[in-house]
């Protein structure tokens, strides 16, 4: 299941800009859906009782679930500018560019060492600047 708070997804390109792995932040493989937390606070202030020790995050996934044998000079596309442990998957595997939509997390601690990082590896990043703000489906004009 899709987390249903954070819906992010990651696509990763390759230099021929063919599809080599998709991701979106979700539980493990196995972990069931209803057994675990979707929630972002928790009541009794324990992090157990939210989603952030049990969500892996879109990057993650695109990155386990890609369709190559690597991922070196590939391209990431993501719905959120990388948090520091996605940028180190990400360095790790080779992507040298990432094209992300929103950086609103941009202060937060865990994106400020991301950047660091991201610089540190020589790993683009560079915010896609939308030429549309919607997009309509009208499923009645092909019947």
């Amino acid at each position: 299941m899709v987390d249903p708070s954070t819906q992010v997804g990651a696509c990763i390109v390759n230099p021929e800009r063919k599809i080599v792995g998709i991701g979106y932040n979700g539980f493990p493989n196995g972990c069931g859906d209803d057994e675990l937390p979707w929630a972002r606070e928790s009541e009794t202030n324990s992090p157990l009782d939210t989603k952030y020790p049990y969500v892996c995050h879109a990057e993650m996934n695109a990155i386990l679930n890609k369709n190559s044998t690597d991922v070196k000079g590939c391209m990431i596309y993501v719905a959120l500018f990388p948090c520091n442990e996605c940028a180190k998957l990400i360095i790790q595997s080779g992507i040298s560019r990432v094209v992300y939509c929103s950086d609103k997390y941009n202060e937060d601690w865990k994106f400020v060492a991301s950047r660091r990082l991201l610089d540190m590896a020589g790993v683009k990043y560079v915010q896609h600047q939308l030429q549309t703000s919607k997009v309509v489906i009208d499923f009645t004009s092909v019947m």
